[in-house]
């Protein structure tokens, strides 16, 4: 019976230490405190600091590379409380040389039941007023289309439910889609998965 004991203890001693290495083991990662919408440049008030027991298989910013995101924009919109991957950040501009940013608002019913994420290809296609006649298109032709891209879906608005997409495109069609836009004849249609 003593030696079972003794066996016990020591089994139980041996336990703690394990448990107390595996605590001791923690991580110092980058933390967020404040919303971040995408394409917003990150301040140092943005983030925060925790101490974890980090798994291998997470990917976190740790705080020795704090200095490396503070300055660089937001690929996806970060929620207070989650940890900083090194993914959701960009040294990249969401709106690229040569490009317009075009916010384009879509009724409910006109809003695909697949979400809308930034860097998602689409199509501006025009559709005209019903009974108006494009007169530089023939009879029975497709729609123009425009491609687009998404850099940012705002959520539903109360009581609309309209939501507001920013969307680039060249700047030369810049104008065209903000006239679609405004005359309420363009549609907004999501590329397949491989571009086209």
């Amino acid at each position: 019976m003593i030696a079972l004991s003794m066996g016990l203890i020591a089994a139980g001693g041996a336990g703690v230490a394990v448990l107390l290495l595996q605590v001791g083991h923690r991580t110092e990662v980058v933390t967020v405190v404040r919303n971040v919408q995408v394409g917003q440049i990150l301040t140092k008030q943005d983030l925060g600091r925790a101490s974890i027991a980090l798994d291998p298989a997470v990917k976190a910013v740790t705080t020795n590379d704090l200095d490396q995101v503070v300055g660089k924009r937001a690929a996806v919109e970060l929620r207070p409380g989650s940890l900083l991957a090194p993914s959701q950040v960009t040294k990249d501009s969401l709106v690229e040389s040569g490009e317009q940013l075009v916010p384009i608002g879509l009724k409910p019913e006109q809003i695909p039941a697949t979400a809308l994420v930034p860097g998602q290809k689409v199509q501006l296609v025009h559709v005209p007023v019903q009974g108006e006649i494009e007169t530089d298109k023939p009879s029975g032709s497709s729609p123009r289309t425009l491609p687009g891209r998404v850099v940012k879906a705002s959520n539903a608005a109360p009581g609309t439910g309209v939501v507001v997409v920013d969307v680039a495109t060249s700047a030369a069609d810049g104008p065209t889609v903000a006239a679609w836009v405004s005359a309420g004849t363009l549609r907004l249609v999501l590329a397949a998965p491989d571009g086209s």
